[in-house]
């Protein structure tokens, strides 16, 4: 099994997006922008998009998604009429629906149809009043109040509002909607799966911590072997194995002794870059480190935590990560700490923010902070990412990512 086919995310693990509105509504045009891509044809003729076509993309930060564009629910005639039954038809495969709608045009019949068969199937319906920049005094009061769905304003022409949209986007999605795995798709069934847990002053009594009984089932539910030890035992548990491990995972604080003892042919990362993948979007959180390398003494940089729990001597957070970061920039910076489901309402004079692993918060919650982060022009990296960075290894710890290898490319120096 090859490492593409392992990192590519099935089809049926994706947040599935359909695109609905009336012919030239700007539903391509709004693909384009919410992708960032020029992937869709864009065209003034009527009835350019005909069948329901399916495109597997990543959408910043919200992450993998199936974007189903639709033909126009105004469509006419017989060959209209199949077109769109055909367009409804993907209701049943459907997470969320963006109902496009042109100013000029308004909502009509057409519009509360569509909404009539999305809450007849349980699909959440955010409304994109589009071509805002042609139309500045677009109604969106009186679209939310007639249609009783969200309404969000925005021009796919200029990408004006498109933040706005992803958030609404996270809020709107289904409350099980999750990552479909941890680990599962770096590995294959018979794998071994070697985790690294230290047992330390910050371990609860009697039991290990979330992140790395979440990574063991998922390991076992993948049929996979997981394999269990503390940092001064892994050249033993090596040593035992008959054949190299498919991948080591580590606590990010064992980082350095992890990776000195693990074999440079076997892959090695950390539970904390694991889960900014599964709870959040991992090239967000890399693209952060950027930020990391331009610090300057004086900065301030916010240290954000989704839980509040009892601080131990040489606390990650509290002690380790301010002094890795002061190291980094060669003096002191102007830290804040805030634990909780909350970021603090204004954070625009932020240069960084560090966010731990999200383990007591859902992924919604964590796509939602990013996004936050984002509109305010604040960048955002995780626990692991960041130490991979300050102790020199994070290209190591992200070569099983591929999707991260362009950004580590730029980051060359």
């Amino acid at each position: 099994m090859t490492d593409t086919t392992l990192n590519q995310t099935p089809r049926g693990s994706r947040l599935h997006i359909a695109l609905f509105g009336r012919q030239n509504s700007g539903k391509s045009s709004l693909i384009n922008a919410l992708t960032n891509q020029d992937i869709a044809i864009v065209s003034d003729i009527p009835g350019t998009t005909t069948d329901p076509v399916y495109k597997s993309m990543e959408i910043l930060p919200i992450g993998p998604v199936v974007l189903i564009d639709t033909a126009g629910i105004d469509d006419t005639g017989l060959l209209g009429s199949l077109r769109i039954e055909k367009a409804f038809a993907v209701l049943a495969k459907t997470d969320l629906l963006l109902l496009v709608i042109d100013p000029a045009e308004g909502a009509g019949v057409h519009e509360e149809e569509v909404i009539k068969r999305a809450r007849h199937n349980n699909v959440p319906v955010i409304a994109v009043l589009n071509k805002i920049d042609l139309y500045p005094e677009s109604p969106a009061e009186d679209l939310f109040s007639r249609l009783s769905v969200p309404v969000v304003p925005v021009s796919a022409a200029t990408r004006m509002g498109i933040d706005d949209l992803k958030m609404a986007m996270i809020r709107s999605a289904p409350k099980d909607w999750v990552a479909p795995t941890i680990l599962g798709d770096l590995i294959a069934p018979g794998d071994t799966v070697v985790l690294v847990t230290p047992i330390d002053l910050a371990a609860p009594k009697g039991r290990l911590i979330l992140p790395q009984v979440q990574t063991i089932r998922d390991i076992l539910d993948h049929d996979a072997i997981a394999l269990v030890a503390k940092e001064g035992d892994l050249k033993t548990a090596l040593d035992g194995l008959k054949n190299k491990p498919r991948l080591v995972v580590t606590d990010s604080q064992a980082f350095l002794k992890v990776a000195a003892d693990t074999p440079g042919d076997v892959p090695m990362t950390s539970f904390s870059i694991l889960f900014a993948r599964y709870k959040g979007n991992l090239t967000t959180l890399v693209e952060g480190v950027k930020a990391v390398r331009t610090l300057v003494p004086g900065d301030k940089v916010l240290i954000a935590e989704a839980c509040t729990h009892h601080r131990v001597e040489d606390d990650i957070g509290t002690v380790k990560i301010p002094r890795w970061l002061k190291q980094e920039v060669g003096g002191d910076l102007d830290f804040k700490w805030v634990s909780g489901h909350e970021l603090p309402s204004d954070i625009k004079d932020y240069k960084l923010i560090v966010h731990c692993g999200a383990c007591m918060i859902n992924r919604k919650e964590m796509l939602h902070r990013l996004m936050t982060a984002r509109k305010n022009g604040i960048p955002m990296v995780n626990y692991g990412v960041m130490i991979a960075h300050v102790l020199g290894i994070l290209r190591r710890a992200l070569a099983v990512f591929p999707e991260t290898a362009g950004i580590l490319e730029d980051m060359k120096g």
